[in-house]
């Protein structure tokens, strides 16, 4: 049987295909504005990450942590910062390569999944850049394990993290439909669901697993906020379906 994470690494190449929003490189504009200090990144869909998050990024050693796709790094690399991006779709990383060859910055590219353990030495980076994304794998403490090893002391762990919310609902998130956890590996039901919708395989994950799995790989939080769906019956109910956390090294 195919690996779950094979399976959505050839999902999202093919998202990006179609113009999948979160696949679309930023433009030589939007680079030029980083440039000047005009700039802003998210980690969930609506809301700005804080810039007081980041510090100067001036020299810092940033890894993007399943963040291709030409979005993030090239602000980053315009604010100075010494990018690394991990991701495991070559679409993604197409995007990558193509803005900094564009721009004429230097990015480090790796395909790799973050299942695994990260192909990078301990306390090699000071920042980590990881938007939503761990919806797409079983085991959060896994990566809060690893994005700890390779942090350097002090270093700063920024996630987008969604919640159960998302996933206790039917496609037009009209009616509340599923029991948690889901997890399509131990119901083959919530597989063809996510089959039929179209969403690569996905799990849900409560705040146990996302703020504690964060505690207990030896993070200290120090700032969080929430966010909505861009659109959708739980967006126009203002029903907050994200968050945002700053995390720091010990």
């Amino acid at each position: 049987m195919e690996n779950y994470t094979d399976i959505n690494s050839k999902t999202i190449d093919r998202w990006v295909d179609e113009g999948w929003e979160w696949g679309k490189p930023i433009s030589h504009e939007t680079f030029i504005k980083a440039r000047s200090g005009d700039w802003d990144v998210g980690l969930t869909p609506t809301k700005p990450v804080p810039h007081e998050w980041f510090g100067d990024l001036t020299g810092k050693k940033l890894l993007g942590l399943a963040s291709g796709g030409g979005q993030q790094m090239p602000v980053f690399s315009a604010l100075g910062a010494e990018c690394t991006v991990l991701d495991y779709s070559d679409r993604q990383l197409e995007a990558e390569r193509t803005v900094a060859l564009r721009e004429g910055y230097g990015i480090n590219i790796v395909k790799a999944d973050m299942t695994k353990t990260f192909p990078f030495d301990d306390e090699k980076f000071d920042i980590i850049f990881h938007p939503v994304s761990n919806c797409y794998i079983k085991d959060v403490y896994h990566v809060f394990r690893e994005c700890y090893r390779v942090l350097k002391k002090g270093g700063i762990l920024l996630c987008g993290l969604n919640n159960e919310v998302n996933y206790i609902v039917n496609d037009d998130e009209t009616m509340i439909v599923n029991k948690m956890p889901f997890d399509p590996l131990e119901n083959p039901g919530y597989m063809k669901q996510l089959e039929d919708d179209d969403c690569g395989v996905q799990f849900s994950h409560n705040t146990a697993e996302q703020i504690g799995g964060q505690l207990a790989a030896g993070f200290i939080l120090t700032d969080i906020y929430s966010d909505k769906n861009g659109e959708g019956r739980l967006y126009e109910l203002n029903i907050e379906s994200f968050i945002a956390t700053r995390a720091v090294k010990k």
